[in-house]
């Protein structure tokens, strides 16, 4: 179906066509996807030639390699570009496909590898691991922009944008999306580190920035190249989510509140406690804002109780929206003025105005600071005015 909806926008029949209903013509994206194949080579290249393989291994390797995360690519790329379409980015599995990716990859890569002897050293296997997990980020990247391309082509459909003028503003973006992202993680690294990584001598190991999913990637690949994974926990994790997605079918199908969503199971099994607790406290603070919004457009908005909810809510997602941004922004800047420091031999720490006895009042002034951020953000969504259209 998409094949023949590309064909006609190449054909007599666009003279007739919407132009809400014009996409890239087949050879502008056969073009694209060949400048993404030879950018496929060239980087993974770059990345298996310094290991010091022979050519042969090498060559199997790279083509090996762009087949597995183009091949995977095109799957993951259908499923979460549908689910971000339908419901959101939020609701998309990428966690689930970065575990299914490293499974698939370190098999291949074991597979090729037992058959020319690059487990025979430390080092093959350090090699294996690094380029299991380099193809699954791929597969993981394929998914995310499907994710934000389909979102994105989901709002322009509703405002009555142009596909393919959309379409070439998506392929810059993440062009330059690229070559954004790579400097700003270094950056990050050279400040913080991450947990099991950190680029200096000395360095508080608390201090580092999390990466659950990193490090389960990590984890399987070693598992798989040692023979030392335990199978039955994956099997057991697959039986856990069946089990949970039917209670939840159920609970939704039987009870009008009541619901055991798959994604906050697994997403409390993994994710360390520190991560879990904001999710927390936003999930019960959420269900109770939203059940005083309804019982309030009840009174104030009989027979529009539903636009007046949903106003509130935009409201709320708008303010939690600017928070998320400013943090990552704020974050970023810190993390320039710590290399800026260090680079120049300064300190580690060049913002700090007190020392680390500081530590339990500093506490107190961050919960204080985070009970007052909430208290503002609710007041900001129950003052929200509705008038209903007449």
């Amino acid at each position: 179906m998409s094949i023949n909806a590309i064909r006609a926008n190449d054909t007599e029949e666009k003279q007739i066509l919407h132009h809400t209903d014009i996409d890239m013509s087949p050879k502008s994206v056969g073009i694209v996807f060949l400048v993404i194949l030879a950018g496929l080579f060239v980087t993974f290249y770059s990345f298996v030639s310094a290991a010091g393989l022979p050519t042969t291994v090498t060559i199997i390797y790279i083509v090996v390699g762009i087949l597995v995360a183009m091949l995977m690519g095109f799957f993951v790329a259908a499923a979460c570009g549908y689910m971000a379409g339908l419901i959101g980015t939020s609701a998309s599995p990428i966690s689930g496909i970065g575990i299914l990716g490293i499974i698939v990859s370190s098999l291949v890569v074991l597979g090729i590898g037992s058959s020319f002897g690059v487990f025979a050293t430390p080092e093959g296997t350090q090699f294996a691991t690094a380029l299991a997990i380099f193809i699954t980020a791929v597969i993981v990247s394929i998914a995310a922009i499907s994710n934000d391309n389909l979102q994105d082509l989901k709002t322009g459909y509703i405002v009555g944008a142009t596909p393919w003028k959309q379409q070439v503003a998506l392929i810059l973006g993440s062009v330059i999306g690229a070559f954004a992202i790579a400097p700003v993680l270094n950056l990050l690294y050279q400040a913080y580190g991450f947990t099991g990584a950190l680029p200096r001598s000395g360095m508080d190991p608390s201090q580092a920035l999390a990466a659950p999913q990193a490090t389960l990637m990590t984890t399987i690949a070693q598992g798989i190249f040692s023979a030392s994974l335990d199978w039955n926990y994956i099997l057991f994790g697959i039986v856990v989510g069946i089990a949970a997605i039917i209670v939840d079918m159920l609970l939704k199908s039987h009870t009008k509140s009541l619901a055991l969503p798959p994604l906050a199971i697994g997403m409390g099994i993994y994710l360390p406690p520190t991560l879990e607790i904001p999710l927390v406290i936003g999930s019960v603070m959420g269900w109770f804002i939203h059940r005083y919004l309804h019982q309030r457009a009840a009174l104030r908005s009989p027979g529009h109780e539903e636009e007046d909810v949903e106003a509130c809510n935009h409201r709320g997602v708008l303010f939690a929206s600017g928070l998320i941004v400013g943090e990552s922004l704020v974050g970023v800047i810190i993390a320039l003025i710590i290399v800026v420091s260090v680079t120049s031999g300064g300190s580690e720490n060049p913002l700090a105005l007190v020392g680390k006895d500081f530590e339990t009042i500093a506490n107190g002034i961050g919960f204080a600071a985070f009970i007052a951020t909430i208290a503002i953000f609710v007041r900001h969504i129950v003052t929200t005015k509705f008038t209903p259209e007449k």
